[in-house]
């Protein structure tokens, strides 16, 4: 199955960036090109449990390809974070359920090397947001 232009897009500019720093950088560029959620989207319902930083995830229905699927729009309080949530958005998002539902995205996440200088709070939080989107995308096949 391949991935979204979006992800693979991300994938190729972190490949040319050698030093972490630089990688921190990108990742936070991407979090701050983010649109903003409104404030009423920041509700319990659409905050993911399992983070330290507070992250909010809206999962949108959509048909994608003739088929149910999601798009998704996040955001988080913490400019790393915020970084990881746009990666993951270029992912998921406008996709079909169930490939979303198939998708793991931490094992793209370490063939990229981005897991391996998260603190191991961001990289349960990580987790934590996958388990979410893919959580909601079995629900979406299911409903």
């Amino acid at each position: 199955m391949s991935q979204p232009q979006a992800f693979q897009d991300i994938a190729d500019n972190l490949a040319f960036l050698d030093d972490w720093e630089e990688r921190y950088r990108y990742l936070i560029e991407l979090g701050q090109a983010l649109p903003k959620l409104e404030e009423a989207e920041r509700t319990p319902q659409n905050k993911v449990n399992g983070c330290v930083s507070q992250v909010w995830l809206v999962a949108q229905p959509e048909t994608v390809e003739g088929q149910p699927g999601l798009g998704f729009r996040g955001e988080s309080d913490a400019m790393i974070v915020q970084g990881l949530v746009a990666v993951l958005l270029a992912l998921y998002s406008h996709r079909p359920a169930g490939e979303i539902a198939a998708t793991d995205a931490i094992a793209l996440f370490d063939e990229l090397g981005l897991r391996e200088h998260l603190t191991t709070q961001r990289s349960n939080g990580l987790v934590a947001m996958v388990n979410r989107i893919r959580a909601e995308a079995q629900a979406r096949v299911g409903g």
